[in-house]
């Protein structure tokens, strides 16, 4: 377990009572907790990402757009009940090691073998002990896997249990 185990809250009552009140905004209030966010994931091809993302984690796409002077070069994906994920087709893909984005699931067993049934391949990090699957203990509680897109772009799937 890594050295942060206790520093992670389990609760989003433990987040607030750690936070306390917001820091004001010196301009004026900035209510972009009012809108939704999405994660913007670089790809180096928009074919093989859409293979990937559609077909491998059977997202559906709300619709595709242009990506710079790329004509199809992009998709907005639907997860969670809205638009979650813009992919779109750039030279800056697969820059960064961070998760970019994480999927938040009741079942993460269930969901780890639909995922590997349909060809996504769990990272495993040395640093963490993981079962079989490649799914390993959260810091603060729960667990939690990684797999990477073609591109090498990382996710992460978490369950509370």
């Amino acid at each position: 377990m890594p050295a942060i185990a206790g520093f992670l809250p389990k609760s989003w009552e433990e987040v607030e009572q750690r936070l306390g009140d917001p820091v004001p905004c010196e301009t004026g209030p900035m209510p972009l907790s009012a809108y939704q966010v999405r994660a913007s994931i670089a790809v180096s091809d928009i074919h093989q990402a859409v293979a990937f993302y559609e077909g491998r984690l059977g997202l559906r796409p709300l619709r595709a757009g242009p990506s710079a002077k790329i004509a199809g070069g992009s998709r907005v994906y639907a997860a969670g009940g809205g638009p979650a994920l813009n992919v779109y087709q750039s030279v800056t893909a697969g820059k960064t090691q961070a998760t970019l984005a994480t999927w938040y699931v009741d079942d993460i067993d269930r969901i780890v073998d639909e995922l590997t049934s349909a060809g996504v391949e769990f990272v495993r990090y040395d640093q963490y002990e993981h079962d079989p699957k490649g799914i390993t203990a959260r810091a603060g509680g729960g667990r939690i896997a990684w797999f990477q897109d073609p591109d090498g772009n990382t996710f992460a799937i978490e369950a509370d249990v």
